[in-house]
């Protein structure tokens, strides 16, 4: 068995393009082995900045031959036919075909023998073609080249069982034909090995380059530089900052990490923790480093993709000097944003488009107040007025200097200038959280006002976006609408909210009429109901995280009048408890059986048995009929009365009361009597039974 390794060796890969890439190609190895029958051991993958490199183990030497039967026209058919068939099989005479009775006759059946190929033939026969079609996110060319890179490529390497594969894969065309030769040789690092070097099989191959600086194994490189990292920060008593987006990054970064500590001067601790962090991280790629306490310490942790011979000591000096000009700026944003308060800054959204069809974020801004103001009463402890005031100014963080240098700390700042001003807590806390949450991990705000404004804020998002046709399609999702309405899901049931959702959806509705032109006053219908429908999606999967079966959602929420979410989950909490017992399996077989007999007998008829029941027309020798009758009007009387009390799982215990009686029914009534009034009778009955059950849940949605 015999190894294959492929390098495509380049100018510098951009970290973030570097896994998806490694991922690309060894799919597109692994793809055209098994395309070709080809059967190997295992195959990996490996990137560094400046390469990307496939090596696959235990492929055999050659395909496997293999027999292709071909079936041709019967004999005797007319020469035209025999010479078409002989000329797709490959053959030159129809002596070198066999003849079968298939049973419809006797016909012709080319078997013809493929040899199999070179596996280093099939492998270079396919590679040509992928590197011309390579799908980078973002490609180049470059001089004279027509082949399109993420950055030059300059060399690469395909060997076989030890052995080069030289082939040319031509990247311009005339007048100036190029090509690029693989073979055998590849580079170090760029600064710490000079000239190329020379590999034997994949070993041979991470061995050398090893020598040569470079660690080939991205999952070695980011062990080292944590590993650095926590060393570096334990001798000065402090702990490195988790980040591993920006481990992920700095990996892609280096080839051989060096990681060295520097020093930020006193004058900008007085920034808050996040502008330097958020600076440091994006514009730099450092490391924070955290003291005993969890502060920022006046430390941060470099990685170089160098041995420097003074030990490190002009690079951390030089990276102290760009870190010290960065920070400047962040202070003096720092510094005149605290010169204007947040109300002055409001008037500023009104200049900035929120969406062509929706208005202005100052317009957001407005009705986002109005919503907060109406949401207050449905959350305990919530103050409507500070509501209010949060609402208003939550968005005022956009028009200050920080955030336009930093986007990412909206919200964020707005605490910190909400707190200079000595606003109440509960805004400055509402202001930073009402963005969350921004997803599954994020934390879900559970302060009364946060909560206010963190839903309103949604809501309207939501709303007007549905309202304007602006829906998510497929996979494309451009306003994140599916996140808000998980973020609305999680803040109504995770603070156990009681709010009719579609009155809530309303008033969003009515806030874009008196604020935006365009929007009919009688429309929201419509976009309420295609909400919910949206709502109804999101939430079972929200709630199939957590365990509560799908189908049981989809039974509640089909009945159309339930949208205070914390009851719709008590329902369904209660009905699968209800199915967890034999009883509750046992009343859904009955139902699924009772509706199957109504649903025929309808199409029979064409008409529903929704009429009153009689107890006249019952058995007078079988008193399974009237004891069913007895106990759907107790049961109907107790579930809805229970129901009406939110008491769900009382109201369940009347519906599994009906077990025995239903059974009983079945067993020993039959429905379709030879009487016409009994058999309509017995099945308006049935009918009865289904409704009832019914109005707790739509039985016909539950699976089982």
């Amino acid at each position: 068995m015999a190894e294959l390794l492929l390098e495509l060796f380049s100018e510098e890969i951009p970290a973030r393009m570097q896994a998806r890439a490694a991922e690309d190609l060894q799919s597109f190895i692994t793809a055209s082995l098994d395309s070709a029958g080809l059967t190997y051991s295992n195959a990996r993958s490996f990137v560094t900045p400046r390469r990307l490199a496939v090596v696959v183990d235990g492929l055999p030497a050659t395909q496997p031959d293999v027999k292709e039967e071909k079936k041709g026209p019967r004999v005797g058919s007319p020469p035209q036919a025999l010479e078409g068939f002989l000329k797709s099989a490959g053959l030159a005479s129809i002596d070198q075909c066999e003849q079968r009775d298939t049973g419809k006759g006797i016909f012709y059946f080319a078997v013809v023998e493929k040899v199999g190929r070179e596996t280093a033939a099939v492998v270079s026969e396919a590679l040509g073609g992928f590197v011309q079609r390579f799908p980078w996110p973002k490609s180049m060319r470059w001089g004279h080249s027509e082949l399109r890179w993420v950055r030059p490529l300059q060399s690469a390497i395909l060997l076989f069982d030890g052995k080069v594969r030289h082939l040319m894969i031509p990247i311009s065309s005339v007048p100036n034909p190029e090509f690029l030769m693989l073979g055998n040789k590849t580079k170090g690092h760029r600064f710490l090995a000079s000239g190329e070097i020379t590999v034997a099989n994949f070993a041979d191959y991470q061995a050398k380059l090893k020598a040569a600086k470079v660690i080939l194994d991205q999952a070695e490189r980011r062990a080292s530089i944590k590993a650095q990292a926590d060393a570096i920060a334990a001798k000065e008593g402090l702990a490195v900052k988790q980040d591993d987006g920006l481990l992920d990054e700095v990996t892609g970064l280096v080839e051989w990490p060096t990681v060295l500590i520097g020093k930020i001067d006193d004058e900008f601790m007085s920034v808050p923790h996040e502008v330097l962090t958020t600076s440091m991280r994006v514009n730099q790629k450092y490391f924070a480093l955290l003291d005993k306490s969890g502060k920022l310490a006046p430390r941060f942790l470099v990685t170089a993709n160098i041995e420097a011979t003074d030990g490190g000591a002009a690079i951390v000096h030089g990276n102290e000097r760009v870190l010290r000009a960065r920070l400047s700026d962040a202070k003096f944003f720092w510094d005149q944003d605290l010169k204007v308060s947040l109300s002055e800054r409001t008037p500023l959204l009104d200049a900035i488009t929120y969406h062509a069809k929706l208005g202005s974020v100052g317009q957001k801004v407005s009705r986002v107040k109005a919503l907060a103001r109406d949401l207050a009463k449905f959350i305990p402890g919530c103050d409507a007025g500070l509501a209010n005031q949060a609402a208003g100014l939550a968005k005022a963080d956009l028009v200050s200097g920080m955030v336009g240098e930093f986007p990412e700390l909206q919200g964020i700042m707005g605490r910190y200038y909400a707190r200079h001003e000595k606003l109440p807590e509960a805004v400055a806390d509402a202001i930073a959280d009402h963005y969350k949450p921004l997803g599954p991990n994020d934390t879900c705000p559970s302060a009364p006002v946060s909560v206010a404004v963190a839903l309103a804020d949604k809501i309207d998002t939501l709303t007007g976006f549905f309202a304007v046709d602006e829906k998510p399609t497929g996979s494309k999702d451009p306003f994140a609408l599916r996140r808000a309405a998980l973020g609305i899901i999680r803040l109504i049931l995770e603070n156990k909210l009681r709010l009719k959702l579609r009155d809530v959806l309303g008033l969003a509705y009515s806030g874009y009429y008196d604020s935006v032109g365009g929007f009919e006053k009688n429309a929201p219908k419509v976009v309420v109901n295609d909400l919910m429908d949206f709502f109804g999606d999101r939430l079972k999967g929200a709630l199939k995280e957590q365990g509560a079966r799908h189908d049981l959602i989809s039974a509640v929420f089909a009945l159309g009048d339930e949208d205070d979410l914390t009851r719709l989950l008590a329902r369904v909490h209660s009905l699968e408890n209800l199915l967890d017992h034999a009883d509750g399996r046992d009343l859904l077989a009955a139902y699924k059986r009772a509706n199957n007999i109504l649903r025929i007998e309808e199409k029979k008829s064409g008409s529903r048995f929704d009429g009153n029941v009689d107890p006249r027309l019952f058995s007078e020798t079988e008193p399974a009929e009237s004891a069913l009758n007895i106990e759907l009007e107790f049961a109907v009387r107790g579930a809805t009365e229970r129901i009406e009390l939110e008491e769900f799982g009382l109201a369940m215990g009347y519906l599994a009361r009906l077990r025995e009686k239903i059974d009983a029914f079945f067993e020993k009534v039959i429905v379709n009597d030879p009487d016409p009034a009994r058999r309509l009778n017995r099945l308006r009955l049935l009918n009865k039974f289904t409704s009832t059950l019914s109005a707790v849940a739509d039985f016909s949605k539950i699976e089982g």
